[in-house]
């Protein structure tokens, strides 16, 4: 049976509505980010061992065969066939970490450890020594310790259960920071505020909300998305740069109804405008029955068959259609009353903010995704 029907109202449906006033003030360490206050990427290569038989099978892996002969050879064992290597307790990783701004030398950091070759799990095992580099190939930091994995593996002769990713561990404060990036605040003269989101009202708004607080001309606009702000004591610029974090601006942000067509979910921002306009929306029924009648010969006769003979019944139910109309330049809330005074459900109201906007009714961005 194939039925085309409202098959859930519009509150229920999972829609998210954007009823909540845009209009609070949040702090700038909120929708902001300073100038050099970044995390940095880095990465290694290593191996694990320990590996209770998960590890790379070296035939199908020749990067972890050749990582441990080097490794081997370092440690004073040389002269090693690296074809008679034959052990499934080892596994080639990429480590990957992030570099917190201002950390010191000393510092640890957490490392993420992540399978490249065939291993089927990490679970067990331990990270040698692995130099940590950042973009400039330079070493940050060096990681090693034991590994500690969430997921599992239980594998039999004829089922397999995995749970989790056992092919990825962490290691907690597994690495030492052996480098500082060069950065010092007392070394600026001015800082900038990126805006997360670039807005020029947003923009203003900073800027006017730091000029307040310190009674003079600090602060300049120099794009939607940065705000330049001039710094005149050195000896205190982290105490200034807290002061200005914490003050709290009203972000702007423009209409927009965000619309995501594989769940159904719909986001409709609080200034998002509708021009006058009639909704109408119907429900239509299609059943498809399918029976098998069975057509049999009369008894005793000559060369009669058994036929089977299909039946097919189809109905067609079409619902009245209510119209429904929205006057010029309605609300949110008298958008969502709308839509619900007409019943539609969360793909029925997709298909009906696509036709608003196609219509020119619609004054917002629609973004479907």
């Amino acid at each position: 049976m194939l039925t085309v029907q409202r098959v859930f109202t519009l509150v229920g449906a999972l829609i998210c509505f954007g009823i909540a006033s845009a209009s609070a003030d949040v702090r700038i360490k909120d929708i902001a980010s300073f100038e050099g206050v970044r995390e940095n990427h880095l990465i290694g290569y290593g191996l694990v061992v320990g590996l209770s038989g998960t590890g790379d099978k070296l035939s199908n892996s020749p990067f972890t065969r050749e990582s441990m002969r080097g490794m081997l050879e370092r440690l004073g064992v040389v002269n090693l066939d690296a074809d008679l290597l034959k052990t499934k307790n080892t596994a080639a990783v990429m480590v990957t970490a992030k570099l917190p701004p201002f950390a010191r030398r000393g510092a640890p950091i957490d490392v993420t450890v992540s399978s490249l070759g065939d291993a089927t799990s990490l679970r067990g095992g331990t990270l040698l020594v692995t130099p940590l580099s950042g973009a400039d190939g330079e070493v940050y930091a060096v990681a090693q310790g034991p590994v500690a994995v969430s997921g599992f593996r239980a594998e039999g002769n004829a089922a397999t259960v995995t749970e989790g990713v056992p092919t990825i561990a962490r290691i907690d404060n597994g690495a030492i920071v052996e480098r500082e990036v060069g950065f010092s605040l007392s070394d600026l003269s001015s800082f900038r505020i990126a805006l997360r989101t670039p807005d020029f009202t947003t923009a203003t708004r900073v800027r006017d909300a730091i000029n307040s607080q310190l009674g003079a001309k600090y602060g300049y606009v120099l794009d939607p998305g940065t705000v330049e702000v001039r710094i005149d004591d050195k000896a205190n610029v982290a105490e200034f740069v807290s002061v200005i974090e914490n003050l709290t601006v009203t972000p702007d942000s423009i209409a927009r109804v965000v619309v995501d067509e594989k769940s159904g979910t719909i986001v409709i921002g609080s200034n998002v405008r509708i021009g006058q306009v009639a909704i109408s929306q119907g429900g239509l029924t299609v059943r498809v029955r399918e029976r098998f009648n069975v057509s049999q010969p009369e008894p005793i006769s000559i060369g009669g068959t058994t036929v089977v003979i299909p039946d097919t019944d189809v109905d067609v139910d079409e619902q009245d259609s209510r119209f429904t109309i929205l006057e010029g330049d309605v609300s949110l809330q008298d958008l969502v009353d709308g839509l619900n005074a007409i019943g539609v459900g969360a793909r029925q109201t997709i298909s009906i903010l696509q036709a608003i906007k196609s219509s020119g009714a619609l004054h917002a961005d629609l973004e479907i995704i």
